[in-house]
């Protein structure tokens, strides 16, 4: 299981340390946050203890209008079961209960000055793409008119000569060589860089080039959404190119399923055109309509 400390998140979202701040290695490992409420009366059956407790207007007022006593009896229930920091959101005062608890707990307390559900939503977000499993793969990631293609195929094949022409029409690079995808759902994975590889095309007989110092801020961004795989092939003679299965082919990456398709190469193919094509009538399908149903349907009538 992958994990982030706190400390990652504190310094992400420039969060102000409240108290045990020498425990900012405590480590996270669950990607949603979780507001306590049902907890301050004393049910804990179903306590969340592993995620990041957030603290908003609710339950800071709350807790304000408790007496002492009941005050440190709810916080005490809390703090033993040791989640791995609390996070107080608006900025909001008078927390010295909160303060001597998760100092002798040793919990990270912390507080931003931003609204709840401001925070709760960037949180949710940063700690979904931080926590999400991953894998790195050799080929080129590109956004095409919008649309994450995934370029795979042997080395030398022509990968990265084929990114810079569609760079040359205006698309975006995302990562060249190396790819990280990361897996956020059962039907989403994000294509990205691994930050060393950032901006770099590496072009045989040219070498290295950064792609934003060439063609400006354009022509890179950092993530993706893969939803196209195409695989770059040598040509084959004597095999039938003109495919028109109506049954889509895919590809698995940590069981996100991706519409794959396989692109042959022969001089004078214009290849970032058939990529353009191929993510235009991806497209198209999305929308309900599809060109081979359609000339099939002509073929019956």
């Amino acid at each position: 299981m992958k994990l982030i400390q706190v400390k990652e998140l504190q310094a992400r979202f420039g969060l102000e340390v409240l108290a045990a701040e020498e425990r900012l290695d405590r480590s996270i490992g669950k990607a949603r946050a979780y507001r306590p409420g049902l907890e301050f009366t004393g049910y804990f059956d179903f306590f969340p203890q592993e995620h990041v407790q957030v603290l908003g207007k609710k339950e800071i007022t709350y807790l304000h209008r408790l007496t002492d006593e009941e005050r440190n009896h709810h916080i005490g229930n809390i703090v033993k079961y040791h989640p791995p920091c609390f996070v107080v959101t608006s900025g909001q005062s008078g927390l010295k209960y909160l303060t001597k608890y998760c100092e002798q707990e040793g919990i990270p307390l912390l507080r931003t000055k931003e609204p709840t559900s401001a925070f709760l939503s960037m949180l949710d977000a940063f700690l979904l793409k931080a926590l999400a499993q991953e894998i790195a793969i050799h080929g080129v990631c590109m956004n095409v008119s919008g649309i994450g293609v995934l370029l795979r195929g042997k080395s030398g094949v022509g990968k990265s000569e084929t990114a810079h022409t569609l760079i040359r029409r205006g698309h975006r690079l995302v990562a060249d060589d190396i790819v990280v995808l990361k897996k956020l759902s059962a039907q989403t994975l994000l294509g990205s860089h691994n930050e060393k590889t950032k901006e770099f095309l590496a072009l045989r007989s040219v070498g290295l080039v950064n792609v934003v110092r060439l063609y400006g801020r354009g022509a890179f961004q950092d993530e993706t959404r893969i939803t196209l795989d195409i695989e770059l092939t040598k040509w084959r003679d004597n095999e039938l190119n003109n495919e028109l299965e109506l049954e889509e082919k895919t590809v698995d990456y940590m069981g996100v399923r991706i519409p794959h398709i396989e692109i042959q190469l022969q001089p004078g193919r214009d290849v970032a055109g058939l990529i353009e094509a191929a993510a235009n009538s991806w497209y198209l399908k999305q929308q309900g309509y599809s060109a081979a149903e359609e000339f099939m349907k002509r073929l019956e009538q």
